[in-house]
């Protein structure tokens, strides 16, 4: 029955968190959904720059912490490691649930494209950033990323193999191809507001940041020299950053956070 609640309820935060990816999706886009980015607000600029600073920190810190292993390390002890993924995406849901819906538009134009060739390039672009994201999630292992793999592990008696890198196309131009996505997403945009500009400039630090420092770092211990060997020869997140060659002679990848 225990492994049954747990499959049940990795299930159920897998959709929370596919469809927390599309709401953003549409969020950025300003299409769709009910309230976007740049949605009509009376909320003045001092107290929505607040509301929305504190939104971003919210986030980052969840995202930032529940990944980090000696949370996790704690984090089993309270919830089934099986389940320990699902929780983590059940959580980011949350987090950007809030994020998208206490959102405080601050509706100043930075830029505005009229063109309307330029507006549909910079649409397409929007779409691929996101088209990359979804792919390099693909090119790991999806369904361990969103939890899902070790909920039926479990549930059918199986013991969970020992991580190891997987690269596979993007991951040998950029070490997180996923987050490259994320950035061309957060940018390309023929509206650009000062809210989403805001959402943009934080939400960029908080990558570089991140991803050098904490992920990085933990992707080094987890896996060594590998690691590092795949530090020096393929760029963090922007493309051709590097003149060398990628050598194929290490099993090299994105690990999972």
């Amino acid at each position: 029955m225990k492994k049954l609640i747990i499959l049940v309820y990795s299930l159920l935060a897998y959709l929370a968190g596919v469809t927390a990816l599309l709401y953003v999706i549409g969020f950025l886009g300003n299409f769709v959904v009910p309230k976007s980015i740049d949605s009509v607000s009376g909320t003045n600029f001092g107290r929505a720059l607040l509301i929305n600073l504190v939104l971003i920190i919210l986030f980052a810190l969840q995202h930032s912490v529940m990944a980090r292993p000696a949370f996790k390390t704690w984090w089993i002890h309270i919830v089934d490691t099986a389940a320990e993924r699902s929780t983590y995406i059940l959580f980011t849901s949350l987090a950007l649930f809030l994020l998208c819906w206490q959102w405080q538009p601050m509706p100043m134009i930075i830029w505005k494209i009229e063109n309307e060739n330029a507006i549909m390039i910079l649409t397409v672009i929007y779409f691929f950033g996101w088209l990359i994201v979804f792919l390099s999630t693909f090119m790991i292992n999806h369904f361990e990323m969103f939890g899902l793999k070790q909920a039926f592990e479990n549930f059918a008696g199986r013991h969970p193999g020992v991580a190891t890198f997987k690269m596979n196309f993007f991951y040998t131009m950029v070490r997180h191809p996923i987050m490259l996505g994320l950035l061309i997403a957060f940018w390309a945009t023929p509206l650009m507001t000062l809210g989403h500009l805001l959402f943009s400039i934080t939400n960029t630090l908080y990558i570089f940041i991140a991803v050098k420092f904490l992920e990085e770092k933990d992707l080094r211990k987890a896996f060594g020299k590998d690691y590092e060997a795949y530090q020096k020869n393929v760029p963090m997140v922007i493309p051709f950053f590097r003149k060398r060659k990628f050598r194929r002679n290490i099993n090299s990848g994105e690990a999972i956070n």
